[in-house]
């Protein structure tokens, strides 16, 4: 059976991808949290953490807003490696490389149980 896991405050998730949401970046918390090492992260797309409850309809809203060139900022359960889950509260925002090179980077915390309660009903509703 699975269980929550909670982040504490000085937990700081950090994630880039590519334009198609593969990952070229993934710091030692994301990992941890995880369960992932870098190898298995790297190269693979982001939603292998998502949690199978996140509507899709959430993250179309994250891609439309992101790819506009606005931050999205929002709460997201994800799955780890072993099955358990954790939310987060997420802001995901575009990058563009010296190269013209279009990136995206997610940085993601430790969200308010209100935050996730919100979360929980509006997902329910999507």
């Amino acid at each position: 059976m699975s269980k929550e896991l909670y982040l504490d405050e000085s937990t700081m998730i950090v994630s880039e991808t590519d334009i198609k949401g593969n990952i070229l970046y993934a710091n030692s918390d994301f990992c941890t949290l995880s369960g992932f090492t870098k190898d298995e992260l790297i190269g693979r797309p982001h939603n292998m953490v998502r949690h199978k409850d996140m509507p899709s309809a959430a993250f179309k809203d994250l891609w439309e807003t992101v790819k506009s060139g606005k931050t999205w900022n929002g709460r997201v359960k994800n799955i780890t490696k072993d099955g358990d889950f954790y939310w987060v509260d997420a802001t995901v925002y575009k990058v563009t490389k010296n190269n013209a090179e279009e990136r995206y980077i997610s940085v993601r915390s430790k969200p308010s149980s209100e935050q996730v309660q919100t979360a929980i009903e509006l997902y329910k509703n999507l």
